[in-house]
């Protein structure tokens, strides 16, 4: 089972499109005698996005009038064949709207996943870097394996609802044996169903990617903004590409240093810090706390409806019905931003009445599933480019010994995290690398914000981030708040450090803190 907290916190909904499928209805690229960074764009309007990317309508203009252009771009299917097969890859963007001499280029969004479908999140969060507009065309893509970007297929929507129904945190033998066989099945699928592209869905070959997207912009630079597995995905691009970084922001940083396991680690640790922190804001307040009077109250109520759910589920969203592992899946998501923690408390204030439906619905989203009950492949992406990217395959009895650390981390998530290591068990194509080499000699400086409160990238990660760097490249820049990320949650300290490096070339103080 896909380890949750690697997911996109965004809501992505579809059936998993062919792999062949193209970027209907918009611009295709056209290529002189073959070389791929002579390709020019055809940007047209957006089409309504693909049930891969999790469906919906064309997105709106932004506020300021600004309209949303797409196109396809030719790369490499295999990069160590560059003259050999090709694949599309879906870009959006919108022109910047100050005068044309004071534009810079343009500004390359990831949001992060790995599996989040760029295309349909840039317009969605667009108008909070409106001001990043008028210098830069925003532009964001669907990574290879991804949405409209030769999507990784792996099982049909009802499969993937018996897959996250599923007992994820097994207690006996035979429960073990079940989930490893559930595991297995899923991958199985995956590379059955993908498996012309699933050899090449690393973040190598996604960096790659960029430096093409780069000059095809027509940009001698690349200027970019990198969100959760973005930072990831941008640290790998400056290692390769020192000499053609521009203006870089990492925010809500992966730590680049870490296995798998330290990961799931880090991040058992950072969602029950989250828990910790909602416990607190809801029992602190003027007004009385509806799901307990202490904070320890509130965390043990949590624990025992998660012990129920094991037990006996309580209704969902009909026919299906809440299981303790879509429980602990929407409560996570939950924590993912401050905004959310209004949703926890009356989904479980609901729950505790016999009616998980909102809890289901914050579990739908994390796992890319639309009202419709059509799945993105948010799920099957992140998988692959998980499992492609990281070396170590773990087995149950690696899990279970490890278990005691997990849950003295936390006895909520612990067991749950901890049995998402076995993602990769038996996966078809092996990993490339303990770690991410991240190593930039060379390049610009990049800013790398920590957000102390964040439960999926923890806090620690900016700093491992900026040591990996190298001398001279990172820029540490600390928020003091809550939830996955800085720059969106407004905070005005740390939109105008960015703004002015961003749009100035103003680098902050190494050190610089946000609260």
């Amino acid at each position: 089972m896909a380890n949750p907290s690697r997911l996109l916190a965004a809501v992505l909904a579809t059936t998993a499109a062919l792999l062949s499928t193209a970027l209907a209805g918009c611009g295709g690229g056209s290529t002189k005698d073959g070389d791929l960074t002579a390709q020019k764009l055809d940007w047209q309007d957006c089409p309504a996005p693909s049930e891969a990317e999790g469906g919906g309508s064309a997105p709106s203009p932004l506020p300021n009038g600004a309209k949303w252009q797409c196109a396809t771009m030719k790369a490499p299917l295999d990069w160590s064949r560059p003259k050999g097969d090709t694949i599309d890859i879906a870009l959006i963007r919108a022109q910047a709207t100050g005068p044309a001499s004071r534009r810079i280029g343009s500004l390359v969004f990831n949001f992060g996943g790995p599996g989040g479908s760029g295309v349909t999140t840039l317009p969605a969060f667009g108008s909070d870097y409106t001001t990043l507009g008028t210098r830069y065309d925003l532009v964001s893509f669907d990574p290879r394996g991804v949405g409209r970007s030769s999507p990784v297929t792996c099982e049909s929507d009802a499969q993937l609802d018996d897959y996250f129904q599923q007992d994820a945190t097994p207690d006996d033998s035979a429960e073990r044996t079940q989930f490893l066989a559930r595991t297995r099945q899923f991958n199985a699928a995956c590379e059955k169903n993908s498996k012309k592209i699933l050899p090449h869905v690393r973040t190598t070959d996604a960096a790659r990617d960029m430096d093409l997207m780069r000059q095809v912009l027509g940009d001698d630079k690349l200027h970019y903004f990198g969100i959760s597995y973005g930072t990831e995905l941008g640290g790998v691009y400056a290692h390769l590409f020192p000499r053609h970084v521009g203006r870089a922001v990492l925010d809500a940083v992966v730590d680049p240093t870490q296995s798998p396991e330290q990961g799931a680690l880090g991040q058992t640790q950072g969602f029950q810090l989250a828990l910790d922190n909602f416990a607190k804001d809801c029992t602190s307040k003027a007004t009385e706390c509806p799901i307990g009077s202490t904070e320890q109250e509130v965390k043990d109520r949590i624990a025992k409806l998660l012990a129920d759910l094991e037990k006996k589920p309580i209704p969902g969203i009909f026919p299906r019905q809440l299981t303790q592992t879509a429980a602990t899946n929407g409560i996570a998501q939950s924590l993912y931003s401050k905004d959310f923690w209004e949703y926890l408390t009356e989904g479980l204030e609901q729950a505790y009445d016999g009616d998980g439906k909102i809890l289901m619905l914050l579990s739908d989203s994390m796992n890319g599933r639309s009202e419709n009950g059509e799945y993105s492949n948010l799920t099957a992406a992140n998988i692959a480019i998980n499992c492609s990217d990281e070396k170590q395959r773990y087995d149950t009895a690696y899990v279970q010994q490890k278990l005691p650390e997990f849950r003295a981390a936390s006895p909520l998530f612990g067991d749950y995290l901890a049995w998402g290591m076995l993602s990769c068990t038996d996966w078809a194509v092996p990993g490339a690398a303990n770690h991410p080499d991240v190593s930039a000699p060379g390049s610009a400086p990049v800013l790398v914000i920590g957000n102390t409160g964040d439960p999926a990238t923890p806090y620690e990660g900016a700093r491992k981030m900026v040591d990996a760097l190298g001398k001279g490249v990172g820029v540490e820049l600390t928020y003091k708040g809550q939830g996955h990320g800085a720059y969106d949650s407004k905070n005005k300290c740390v939109q105008s450090a960015v703004n002015a490096y961003l749009l100035d070339g103003k680098v902050p103080k190494a050190g610089t803190v946000c609260s």
